[in-house]
């Protein structure tokens, strides 16, 4: 049916198609559809066809003479692996199976188009095409621009929504395993991602939530799926105006019951059973008495009950926290496992037969029955009974009749069924109340994931269900097909012909009309002893006369049915039984009864829906918001219970009249092969699922009328060589079309001209492509010609060359031969004439040496003799020299001998004195030599033992001191003893005692002078001590010196290795620095996204809740400041809670909320609140232990004790109750602490934090004010306890003596310490004055003398004791400490002990935060204390302002009062004239002018006003407006200026965030801004550059450290804009203009492509760009940057940054796009480059790295255009492509396609070499680059050169109210 335009062509063209070398597809038992190749042309008439096979054998293939139906031809090699089935040239079964198959196998690509139908193979392997990356790369794509991928569709469905407002559906179908639920969660991720709620409900995560939930319930492993959903669902996800995810809701269908009691050989149970058993090990699941899964009867009949890589107890707890994430609690989570145990048990009930066979019994200690009835709370003894009995009713009475075991065994699994089945809906009801939302739904996208046509050997109920279901659904899809193919011509304005596509309208009347299969059923199932033969013979009377039902010639109890797919049998046993769903309502009764809550309410029956028992649990009673035109169904008797058939047919009209009211997109899902092998393809199977899944239908539709549909632009491009040159003048491509195709197909009806395109009937392109490839071979055999020719005339002039060359070599050898027979002879004759005058001397030489030896013999006897006279003579001599010798020496040794004597006497005394200088010199260099060894430890031991004579000196010193005052106190004794003696005696003894005195007086001189003495000998000791340690000291200082040289030595050797290895610590920093400062910019980028988003949200809660008493907020206030705005309070005291109030109230909620100091420093003073506290606490506790031993060892007083002790207790009780009430404050302070770190981290992104966060605030407030009560409380009870002590010791003095021990009336009185001690004075002279004592006593004065006396011990006593408890306080605050260090160490050896567990990446990360966490405490206290520095400054400051300006004040009244006294003598007026005084670069201006300053210099400027001007002007005034307010000290005027400056500026950027220009003036401005606040700081550092008048304009008295951060935070925001704003421009113009316009013209050509058309392919559409265009919007940006003076550095980051976006958006596009990755489009993406970087250095920017972010850009388009064959090439392919993934290289070859027949296509095992080479590189495993990453910005400080008095201030800014100082 599918191949009928194919056979009419074949028909009309087979003697022109059926040549020599055509290939065609021939039937195949195996592979289905095979190649062949024709041998012999055909011929009308013949009756064969001669083919050769592709493995060389040859075939005759039979030709039918009647039907003449010749084989399917094959479509070129340059069409095959298309990714729309429809741009084949022949759409035909082989053509599609075998393009499947190619781009499966050997590209791996599961995902194709054929029209608007996606086809996805199930590759059984996870791959990584769904990451991320991959979502936003297809984000904003139309659907024909990337390659085939089920994000596509998802953005076709998202988009459609969005731009025609009308409700999407995405139909996901295919046979089990195909991988339809993978597809669905797939689309559903996208639209979460996509589509992400407004809100923090976090409804996506919700939704995605929802997936592993449903799966654990509704799905099982089957032998075709490990994951297999055994149940359809249909899933709305709702979304708002915005297109914002707001809500989901979820239908299902027809859930597989019968798998929860029976499950075939290697399949399992639904997966949520296995889960819990392997879970059921954990505490909270003991209650269960589950064990593992093969112990159950219900789990284990399929034999294996595990999954290869599946583990279930992680799975389990994914369900759980899914579970958790959609609201339901735990106690209802406990209710599900334990029904879903019961169910289990229930499975495992031992039921026996009795011996008559017809009733049954369970044993009443069944472990089993006992877990089932515990675990769902109903009673043991019905359900006992109730399993095994069943109730009759009738009309007279009631019976209760036993069943036999087979009776027993199906309704105790029909029980289990049911409970299964409520349980289902329930949770599938709670999910879509989770996922429900009460904001009104604008639209909604369907994604409906519902089982494919199925055919088994056994085909029951369930199959039947399906089918039908899939029957419906293919009548939508043909009629959908259908409508869309209509509305393409009709607006493509071509005639209409009417398209026969097959309708199974009559198959589903089959089944749903009246009186069809579903009616008798249902019918059969009231008839009370209905059977399903008798239901098989009425389908057979009713029915066989329909085309669509058959009976089997075999059977009576089975019926086939023609489906759309195929013929299925259907067995009729069991449809019955499944159709009524029957379950005893005895048993379902005591369920009702169940004491759980939960248990019971599953079973109550709804009044208004259908029952909870219905298989299409949620299909009848969701409600959706479309309906059709078409009448509802008549219902069913209410007094019978509706059959599942019923049911399901009801939902399915419902899900029906959704996807009518929706636009529909298709998913197919194909199985491969039922061995779950990946990658491996089996045509069999694969042409059964295509022909079942609709997809060879849109084929046959698309064939029947136009398919091959082409722009006039692209065909133009494509078949431009067959165009002639006269026809390529005229400008009009459509005409120049319509001539060219009138000129090549004669038959008109072969295609139709449209609107836009160009219409063509199947085949037709082939046969345009076959003259195109006819046009390209001629020209190619002209061009081989002629190269041919050229290069026989150049191997002709090679081979003459060659010839002549050779003459030249042969003539040269015979010349060169001549020459050296001559040079042979010549040589002959010189050898002749050598050789005889050798033997005429050899001749001579021979008489010669005869002469010379007679000459020789006789001159040697003459010599001879006269040898032996000379030798007389000369011993004579030698006799006579001896002896002269002989007297001589004689003589001179007695001289010698004189003269050693001599000297020897005269050298002694010199070595005497020598020896003495030598022995002084030795002496002190072996002291020094031996003193050098050990020299400190002496000089130690010397100090040591002056220190030691030094004490002996100083106790030499005391006892002398001692014995001398002992001596004068004896002298004094003497001498009064004497006086006394004198007086006694008289002047008798004078003499003895004048005597004794002169004694002791010598012996008290001879004392003095023995310590006269001692003191002398002490000081010269000493003096000799200090003089050996000064030497000593000067010595070490010496050694030291040599010490340093020989250090600096040794440091300048290590000079060159410390070099080298800080120079890889330099590297190893900077990059480290570099990740820092892009983990901080991000921050900073998170930040101000999620600052924008609370202004929003904040902003759309002011328009939704104004009323007429709103209030709004002041208009200088922006909801763009941020905490770093302020850093007012960083610089302000915190130390109590009452200042940080006071500072949030002022600087407003929004501020307070994110200031992380104040929070940390809050943080700070609670814990030293806590530290205070328990200081306290300690000293409350030793009070009181002192209390309770003084009550211990005192008796019981008097009742005034008592009293005391009483309001002692009371007081007690008070401070007690304080103390509670602090603590109490305490927690509300660290909840309100907790609220605000919590607010903080939410960042104010909900819309009702403001008034929360107010309400914490008052919280706080109240806290503090009651805690401010309490502390009054707590002074007022102080002073009363004080009070009362002083009222009881005065009444106690006023009272008579009562006790013993008052003896005198004012000895309670209390008596000052001066008062005591002038009465002790007082007695003292009284008792010197006086002696009469009772006189004394009369009057008082005596008693008064021991009062002060007593008051005197007591007050030394006092002091004692205050000194011990002082002593006592330090010694407590000594071992406090010591027990704080040993808990800090005892911490600190926890730590480490656990730490040493840890791995050492591990123990480097905790190190890493132990340091971060002590440095942030330590920076948190230095802060402080400089805060408290910075403050007493100040205060200082504005004292000595105070006292300055009054000393100015009492100097002009000084003056005023001189002058007023000298007024009289002036005797005429003088005029005082001002001096003029240069400009000294400050502006000046009032505080109520700030507002009026921000908004002409920030607000309302606009660029174009200051052109002309000094670039970066407003920065310099705000700067000179800065340096005037710190001329003058004004703090509170620099804060808000620079304040209301930041704020103005993120005001402008917020209202421009789109403006290019504005964003890169105000980037420019703070830029400026910062630097002159670095330049003019004071930092010496900053300040190298300057000159001395710019010294002169630095700030003098603050230090704006903190906020240059604040503006450098500020300065990253803005660049991130200003690149997102260029961003958005050129993302536009970069795919159309680097990878699809022609920069070379000529040289791309245009591939046939299908239904899904590239919208930017249209011929000169507004959407086209080129190369061009971005360089002049590069011009335009490089222009505006440096027009507004921003600093070259930041240009060339900015180019930088959108050159890697450019780089990384065509690269995405390249590796997602299978039609661009071509030589071609290699060529042109050179080219491109190549222009982009003569750009850059004409720029000057090819410095700033923009070409190395290229880099993989260059290497891909250098990929495309390497030759791809041999080994050799694979290699160079590696070496070369180095900054490209191995992933990106595999999938640009997988997608490498040829444009034309004479490129070829890389070979699979081409690429399987590439990987094996590159198997050693560790990539990441991401495909694509993260067009979205930015690198970290630096802003380098560029001092500016102008100073402030030179610049000028245009009167265009209005600025009049700034005065120059």
């Amino acid at each position: 049916m599918e191949g009928a335009p194919a056979e009419k062509l074949a028909l009309f063209l087979g003697p022109f198609f059926f040549r020599r070398y055509t290939r065609v597809w021939i039937p195949d038992p195996d592979e289905v559809w095979r190649s062949a190749e024709l041998t012999k042309d055909y011929k009308e008439g013949d009756q064969s066809l001669q083919l050769r096979l592709e493995d060389e054998t040859i075939r005759e293939y039979p030709i039918d003479v009647q039907s003449n139906q010749l084989p399917f031809l094959r479509n070129p090699d340059i069409l095959v692996g298309e990714n729309d089935l429809t741009a084949l040239s022949y759409l035909h079964e082989p053509a599609v199976l075998h393009n499947l198959k190619v781009r499966f196998l050997e590209s791996n690509h599961i995902y194709t188009y054929c029209g608007i139908v996606l086809v996805a193979i199930n590759p059984y392997e996870q791959l990584p095409i769904y990451g991320q990356d991959v979502i936003y790369a297809y984000s904003g794509q139309n659907m024909g621009d990337m390659d085939p991928h089920i994000f596509a569709v998802a953005e076709e469905a998202y988009k459609q929504m969005a731009r025609d407002e009308k409700n999407q559906s995405i139909i996901v179908s295919g046979e089990s395993g195909a991988g339809k639920t993978v597809s669905a969660k797939y689309a559903m991720r996208y639209f979460a991602t996509v589509g992400g709620s407004a809100s923090d409900t976090n409804i996506e995560e919700k939704v995605l939530a929802s997936s592993p939930i449903m799966e654990a319930i509704g799905n099982a492993k089957t032998t075709r799926n490990d994951n297999s959903s055994r149940f359809g669902k249909y899933i709305q996800i709702g979304f708002d105006k915005r297109y914002h995810i707001i809500g989901a809701n979820m239908r299902t269908y027809l859930l597989e019951k019968s798998r929860v009691v029976f499950q075939a050989d290697d399949e399992r149970n639904y997966h949520i059973f296995y889960q819990l058993c392997a879970a059921a090990n954990l505490p909270e699941f003991k209650e269960l008495a589950l064990t593992c899964a093969e112990d159950f009867f219900y789990t284990s009949q399929g034999g294996d009950t595990s999954i290869e890589g599946v583990d279930d107890a992680e799975d389990f707890e994914k369900t759980r926290q899914a579970f958790t994430l959609l609201g339901v609690r735990e106690s209802h989570q406990i209710s599900i496992f334990k029904i879903i145990a019961s169910i289990l048990h229930l499975g495992n009930v031992e039921i026996r037969a009795e011996r008559d066979g017809d009733s049954c019994s369970i044993s009443p200690q069944d472990k089993h029955l006992n877990n089932f009835c515990q675990l769902l709370g109903v009673e043991h003894s019905q359900m006992e009974h109730w399993l095994c009995h069943r109730k009759l009713i009738t009309t007279s009475e009631t019976y209760v009749k036993t069943m036999s075991l087979q009776q027993v065994v199906n309704a105790r699994n029909a029980l289990a069924k049911h409970i299964y089945a409520q349980l289902f809906c329930w949770i599938v009801e709670h999910v879509n109340k989770a996922l429900h939302t009460s904001l009104k739904q604008h639209s909604f996208i369907g994604v409906l994931d519902i089982y494919g046509f199925e055919t088994f050997e056994v085909n029951s109920f369930e199959q039947f269900c399906i089918n039908y279901a899939n029957e419906k659904l293919q009548q939508q899809f043909n009629s959908h097909v259908f409508k869309l193919e209509q509305e393409e011509y009709m607006k493509e304005q071509i005639p209409w012909t009417l398209i026969d596509f097959y309708d199974n309208q009559p198959c589903i009347d089959l089944i749903e009309a009246k009186l069809g299969i579903l009616d008798l059923l249902d019918e059969e199932c009231k008839v009370p002893k209905g059977t399903d033969q008798n239901w098989a013979q009425k389908l057979y009377d009713r029915h066989s006369g329909s085309q669509h039902f058959q009976k089997p010639r075999m059977s009576n109890t089975a019926f086939i049915v023609v489906h759309f797919a195929d013929k299925v049998e259907y067995l009729s046993d069991g449809f019955l039984e499944k159709n009524r769903d029957t379950v005893y309502e005895e048993q379902i009764n005591i369920l009702k009864a169940s004491k759980f809550p939960l248990v019971a309410d599953l079973f109550h029956d709804d009044k208004d829906s259908v029952p909870a028992s219905t298989t299409s649990a949620k299909g009848s009673s969701s409600k959706i918001n479309v309906r059709s035109a078409r009448p509802q169904l008549k219902a069913c008797n209410k007094e019978h219970k509706k059959t599942v058939g019923h049911q399901f047919r009801t939902s399915l009209h419902l899900l029906m009249e959704t996807l009518n009211a929706t636009t529909p997109h298709y998913v197919r899902c194909i199985k491969p092969n039922d061995e779950k092998l990946p990658f491996h393809f089996d045509p069999k199977r694969a042409v059964q699922q295509l022909r079942a899944c609709g997809v060879l239908e849109t084929i046959r539709i698309s064939a029947a009328g136009y398919p091959s549909r082409w722009a006039y632009h692209d065909f133009f491009n494509r078949y431009r060589m067959l165009m002639k040159n006269r026809e390529l003048t005229s400008g009009d491509k459509k005409a120049i079309c319509r001539s060219v195709l009138e000129n090549l197909i004669k038959d008109p009806d072969k295609f139709q001209f449209g609107r836009t395109k160009i219409f063509f009937r199947a085949g037709q392109v082939a046969y345009l492509e076959k003259l195109r490839a006819d046009k390209f071979r001629a020209a190619t055999i002209m061009i081989q010609k002629t190269v041919r020719g050229w290069l026989q005339k150049v191997k002709y002039r090679r081979l003459k060359g060659a010839t002549l060359t050779l003459q030249r070599y042969c003539r040269g050898h015979l010349a060169r031969r001549l020459a050296e027979h001559l040079r042979r002879t010549r040589a002959a004759v010189v050898f002749q004439k050598q050789y005889r005058m050798r033997r005429a001397r050899l001749t001579y030489q021979r008489v010669r040496r005869a002469a010379i030896v007679l000459q020789a013999f006789a001159r040697g006897m003459f010599v001879r003799r006269n040898y032996h006279q000379v030798l007389r003579e000369h011993k004579a001599t030698i006799i006579q020299k001896h002896v002269r010798g002989w007297t001589a020496r004689r003589h001179f040794q007695r001289l010698r001998g004189a003269a050693i004597v001599i000297q020897c006497s005269f050298r002694r005394l010199k070595a005497k004195q020598e020896l003495k200088a030598l022995r002084i010199e030795a002496r002190s260099a072996q002291h020094l030599k031996r003193l050098n060894v050990g020299m400190e430890n002496k000089v130690v031991q010397l100090q040591r033992k002056i220190d030691d004579q030094n004490k002996e000196f100083k106790t030499l010193s005391e006892q002398l001191s001692a014995v001398t005052s002992a001596h004068a106190m004896e002298v004094e004794k003497l001498k009064k003893e004497l006086a006394h003696y004198q007086q006694s005696q008289g002047e008798d003894s004078g003499l003895k005692l004048q005597e004794e005195v002169e004694s002791l007086r010598t012996e008290l001189q001879k004392a003095h002078s023995e310590r006269k003495i001692l003191e002398d000998a002490h000081s010269r000791e000493n003096d000799e001590l200090r003089k050996r340690v000064a030497d000593l000291e000067q010595e070490n200082a010496l050694l030291k010196d040599e010490k340093e040289q020989l250090n600096h030595q040794i440091l300048c050797q290590s000079k060159d290795d410390f070099a080298q290895s800080s120079v890889k610590e330099n590297l190893l920093m900077k990059k480290e620095l570099e990740e820092e400062r892009s983990r901080y910019q991000n921050l900073v980028k998170e930040y101000s996204r999620l600052e924008q988003r609370y202004d929003n949200l904040r902003d759309e809660m002011t328009i939704i809740k104004q009323t007429p008493g709103h209030r709004r907020n002041p208009s200088n206030q922006s909801s763009l400041e941020s905490d770093s705005n302020y850093p007012s309070i960083s610089t302000s005291e915190v130390g109590d809670t009452e200042d940080a109030l006071q500072q949030v109230e002022e600087i407003g909620l929004e501020k307070a909320a994110m200031d992380m100091t104040v929070f940390l420093k809050l943080q700070k003073r609670v814990r030293e609140l806590e530290q205070e506290r328990k200081k306290l606490q300690v000293q409350l506790d030793k009070r009181e232990q002192q209390d309770s031993k003084r009550a211990q060892m005192e008796p019981a007083k008097n009742d005034i004790d008592l009293d005391q002790d009483a309001d002692l207790a009371y007081n007690t009780l008070k401070r007690q109750e304080l103390e509670s009430e602090n603590k109490k404050l305490k927690n509300d302070l660290n909840e309100l602490r907790k609220a605000v770190a919590d607010q903080a981290t939410q960042n104010n992104s909900t819309h009702s934090s403001p008034d929360s966060y107010s309400l914490l605030l008052n919280q706080l407030k109240l806290a503090n004010e009651e805690l401010e009560v309490r502390k009054e409380e707590v002074l007022i009870l102080r002073t009363q306890i004080v009070s009362t002590d002083q009222r009881r010791l005065a009444g106690k003095s006023t009272e008579p003596n009562i006790n013993a021990r008052t003896s005198w009336p004012n000895s309670e009185k209390h008596v000052d310490q001066e008062d005591a001690i002038e009465a002790y004075h007082g007695v003292c002279q009284t008792n010197s004055k006086t002696e009469d004592w009772g006189y004394l006593n009369e009057d008082g004065e005596l008693g008064l003398a021991y009062q002060g006396l007593k008051q005197v011990a007591r007050l030394l006593e006092a002091q004692l004791q205050a000194q011990s408890r002082a002593h006592e306080a330090e010694a407590e605050c000594l071992r406090a400490q010591v027990e704080a260090l040993k808990e800090e160490m005892d911490r600190q050896q926890q730590t480490f002990s656990q730490t040493l567990l840890l791995s050492p990446e591990a123990q480097v990360e905790l190190g890493v935060q132990q340091e971060m966490s002590r440095l942030t405490n330590e920076n948190l206290d230095l802060k402080e204390l400089v805060e408290k520095l910075e403050k007493n400054e100040k205060k200082l400051k504005k004292q000595l302002k105070i006292h300055m300006k009054k000393v100015q004040d009492l100097e002009a009244a000084q003056t005023l009062a001189q002058n007023g006294q000298r007024r009289h003598e002036l005797n005429r007026q003088v005029t005082v004239q001002r001096k003029e005084k240069d400009f000294q670069g400050m502006l000046e201006y009032h505080k109520e002018d700030e507002a009026l300053l921000i908004r002409n210099l920030v607000t309302e400027l606009k660029p174009q006003a200051l052109v002309g001007t000094v670039p970066c002007l407003p920065a310099y005034i705000l700067y000179m407006c800065i340096r005037h307010a710190d001329y003058v000290n004004d703090d509170l005027k620099v804060h808000s200026l620079l304040t209301s400056s930041i704020n103005g500026i993120k005001k402008v950027l917020k209202k421009h965030n789109d403006d290019f220009e504005m964003t890169s003036f105000w980037l420019s401005n703070t830029c400026r801004l910062l630097h002159c606040l670095k330049q003019y700081s004071g930092d010496e550092g900053f300040m190298t550059q300057n000159t001395a008048k710019q010294n002169e304009h630095c700030l003098k008295n603050f230090d704006l450290t903190e906020y240059r951060q604040v503006l450098s935070d500020l300065s990253i925001q803005i660049y991130q804009q200003l690149i997102k704003i260029a961003e958005g421009v050129l993302q536009p113009m970069i795919v159309s203009a680097m990878l699809e316009n022609e920069s070379i013209q000529g040289l791309s050509g245009v591939k046939p492509t299908g239904y899904r058309k590239r919208s930017s392919s249209m011929a000169d559409g507004d959407n086209s760009y080129c190369l061009e265009a971005i360089i002049r919007q590069m011009n335009s940006f490089h222009t505006v940057l440096c027009d507004q003076g921003l600093d070259p550095e930041i240009i060339q980051q900015v180019f930088k940054q959108l050159f890697y976006m450019i780089t990384a958006v065509t690269l995405n596009n390249l590796l997602l796009r299978k039609d661009v990755c071509s030589w071609s489009t290699g060529m042109q993406l050179r080219y491109n480059i190549s222009q982009l970087e003569e750009w850059l250095r004409g720029r000057n920017l090819h410095q700033s790295g923009a070409v190395q972010t290229m880099e993989p850009l260059i290497q891909a388009a250098q990929l495309l255009q390497l030759k791809k064959k041999t080994t050799e090439d694979a290699e160079a392919i590696c070496s070369l492509c180095t900054s490209l993934s191995t992933q990106q290289i595999i999938k640009i070859l997988n997608l490498y396609t040829p444009l034309n027949e004479f490129e070829e296509r890389v070979t699979v095992s081409f690429i399987r070499t590439i990987q094996a080479q590159l198997q050693e590189r560790n990539d990441p495993q991401q495909l694509l680059l993260d067009y979205k990453h930015m690198f970290p910005v630096l802003f380098p400080f560029n001092p500016s050169a102008l100073t402030m008095d030179s610049i000028h201030i245009p009167a265009c800014l209005n600025l009049e109210f700034l005065n120059e100082v």
